[in-house]
């Protein structure tokens, strides 16, 4: 007990038994009628008891929003205080949150979709033979631009151009002088009699076919066909992987594999032959009317690639597919009619 509340106390232990409240109790705004108050004090009860029964009891009749009198000396119970509420968690809308990785693949439906807000579609994971997608992706939209505002156009105006029998001669005499690199890897991949079918369709197109500017082999009494092979082949024969997807300029689709094999199968006439093959002025017109008639061939293929979901994959799934049909053929395991010529991409 505190020395106030103790000087208190005497002085209400002092008091007379009938003698009325404090001033400072009777201006109290207890809102209690006298007439309910009753004096429930015995004679022989402690008057300090008796006056703080009738003050405590006057406090718990009293209204909830009545307030202590300021004139009370002792201390007055402090009100407890409310518990803030847990704060809400936030909106998923919420800007502020960071964005959720397992939704970075999900697209936004159109509703969803401002005018303002850029859209991009993420590409799935590059699969194991393509480890450089995102480049060569890159790469194909660049070579893609270029070929529908220059290459395409020139190939099929040279194709309307150039008569004919024109553009098959000179695709016949390109394709004649690449008959002893085929020859060759015939006969690394033990292959003998398609190296000397081969070996006889080079034979007599140079000679009765003017230099390879007429295909007379593969007609009667001949039938020799025309067969593609390369070095790229051959370690595919021998069980050398492709490798790496590429998608290169000039090139287009290929692989470390047949990358390499082309380099080789490149530089067998400059090495055994010498001139002109080593020379600027064969290489380039052989390379840009090759690569001019091979784009006009494969017009309609390119496109349906075009008009597919994913270009880019459709191109590489179609090359893939394609070269491992040409080593399986070479392996006994897919005839070679199966190979259809419309897929073949060099």
């Amino acid at each position: 007990m505190s020395f106030s509340e103790f000087a208190i106390a005497v002085a209400l232990a002092q008091a007379p038994v009938t003698a009325t409240p404090p001033p400072a109790l009777a201006a109290h705004p207890f809102d209690v009628a006298p007439a309910e108050m009753q004096d429930l004090r015995a004679p022989a009860a402690p008057v300090a008891l008796s006056a703080q029964a009738q003050l405590f009891g006057a406090l718990a009749i009293a209204p909830a929003e009545a307030k202590p009198p300021t004139s009370v000396p002792w201390p007055v119970p402090l009100e407890p205080i409310p518990l803030e509420p847990e704060a809400q968690p936030p909106a998923l809308d919420d800007p502020l949150l960071p964005a959720d990785p397992s939704a970075a693949d999900t697209a936004p439906t159109d509703d969803q979709v401002d005018g303002n807000e850029i859209v991009v579609t993420a590409r799935p994971a590059p699969p194991k033979s393509d480890p450089m997608q995102e480049l060569n992706a890159d790469s194909f939209e660049v070579i893609q631009n270029v070929d529908e505002a220059v290459v395409g156009p020139v190939a099929l105006a040279y194709e309307d151009t150039v008569p004919s029998p024109v553009r098959s001669g000179i695709s016949n005499f390109l394709s004649n002088l690449g008959e002893p690199i085929v020859f060759l890897n015939y006969l690394l991949q033990l292959k003998p009699g398609k190296a000397m079918e081969t070996l006889g369709r080079f034979t007599i197109n140079s000679t009765i076919g003017i230099g390879g500017l007429v295909d007379v082999a593969k007609k009667p009494p001949f039938n020799l066909p025309k067969r593609n092979n390369g070095f790229a082949n051959t370690l595919g024969y021998y069980g050398v992987e492709p490798g790496p997807f590429l998608f290169l300029p000039l090139i287009g689709p290929t692989t470390v594999r047949d990358l390499f094999g082309r380099v080789v199968d490149l530089s067998v006439l400059p090495v055994a032959v010498g001139k002109p093959f080593n020379e600027l002025v064969y290489t380039l017109p052989a390379g840009i009317i090759t690569s001019l008639d091979s784009r006009a061939a494969q017009d309609e293929q390119l496109r349906k690639l075009r008009e597919s979901s994913d270009p880019y994959t459709a191109t590489r799934e179609l090359y893939l597919k394609q070269r491992q049909a040409e080593i399986d053929a070479l392996r006994g395991k897919v005839p070679e009619e199966r190979v259809a010529p419309e897929e073949q991409v060099e």
